[in-house]
């Protein structure tokens, strides 16, 4: 499943990158329930510095634009934004939206640009749009999800969480969650709300966003930076309870592991159940390598792992996040610790 390609040069898994998605261009992937505020944070951002050059792709059924000065109504073309940005909607493929957009750029019918945002539908289960970067070859050679952005609207969250399983698994889903509308809430209610967040997704940062005022730097800055900087929680946390037996998780080791018997523990993994592995991505310690291993998994699919250069500071923890249905981190654990027993590399 994982092979590897020794080099002198290069070290065990190829060509040493700064970044994970290495020349790929990066996307942000922008969820959130109907209502929640993700049009007035995308306006706000795209008018900041780091909003300039983004190809805006609005992955919505029955879409009619987020605006008037962002889209024309129901319009499916590419529209040109100002800050050299570039917008479009799809209510087909994301797949054909996101060629369309590399063909348009190449031929230049429309401007550069440096990184994608995708604002998903408001009652749009994220899982599937990740699987589609996984399971198209081509089009993960271009693209690399960097982050997946969760907006909770403060004043109606709560109730929405009780009755909306998409909400739940936006909220599941995301690398980051944007709390909105807080000033529309009781702050005894906020204060529940984030509690409430943090059992569902105990390893997302939760940043408050009033008036759709966010540092940019949110949508732009890559988890795997964050991670790698030691953002990550540390240490074994324990399972975050919510319900549709989603489950999330985070495992973590101080010392270099060999490769090969976590490679042969995740393929057993795959093999047993694979379509209840909604997503596992991390950094690894692995012995031999100079700067920590990126893994990803989406369901039976594998990531190629990336080398990253250096590590940036003194911690080098293993951090592997799971987001699984069913499946116990203490029995993953237990698969771990097999496999390395009887591995005779360990």
């Amino acid at each position: 499943m994982l092979e590897l390609f020794p080099s002198k040069e290069a070290g065990p898994f190829g060509r040493r990158l700064k970044r994970p998605r290495g020349a790929r261009i990066p996307v942000t992937v922008l969820t959130g329930f109907l209502g929640a505020g993700k049009t007035t944070l995308l306006k706000r951002f795209l008018a900041t510095p780091e909003g300039a050059g983004t190809a805006l792709v609005i992955n919505e059924f029955g879409a009619v634009g987020i605006d008037d000065q962002l889209l024309r109504a129901a319009s499916e073309e590419t529209v040109l934004l100002g800050n050299g940005c570039v917008c479009c909607t799809t209510r087909s493929d994301l797949q054909i939206a996101l060629r369309s957009l590399i063909a348009e750029r190449e031929r230049g019918l429309i401007p550069n640009f440096r990184q994608v945002v995708i604002e998903t539908s408001g009652v749009a289960d994220p899982g599937p749009l990740l699987q589609t970067f996984a399971t198209d070859r081509a089009l993960g050679g271009e693209f690399s999800v960097e982050a997946v952005l969760a907006v909770v609207d403060a004043a109606t969250a709560s109730e929405t969480l009780n009755w909306s399983a998409e909400a739940r698994k936006q909220v599941i889903f995301a690398d980051r969650l944007i709390v909105t509308k807080t000033d529309l809430a009781a702050r005894e209610s906020v204060e529940q709300l984030k509690q409430r967040l943090g059992a569902l997704n105990p390893r997302a940062p939760i940043e408050l966003a009033l008036h759709g005022e966010l540092d940019p730097r949110y949508f732009v800055e890559s988890t795997a930076d964050s991670a790698v900087a030691g953002k990550v929680p540390s240490g074994f946390i324990a399972e975050a309870e919510h319900s549709d037996s989603i489950r999330s998780f985070v495992l973590t080791e101080p010392a270099p592991a060999a490769w090969k018997p976590f490679a042969q523990a995740m393929e057993t993994l795959i093999a047993l159940r694979g379509p209840d592995l909604l997503r596992v991505k991390g950094f690894l310690n692995v012995a031999g390598c100079r700067g920590p291993v990126v893994v990803q998994f989406v369901q039976h699919l594998a990531h190629p792992p990336v080398e990253l250069d250096a590590w940036p500071d003194a911690d080098h923890t293993t951090r592997l996040v799971f987001i699984t249905r069913n499946i116990e981190e203490a029995a993953v654990k237990r698969l771990f610790d097999a496999v390395s027993a009887l591995n005779p590399q360990t």
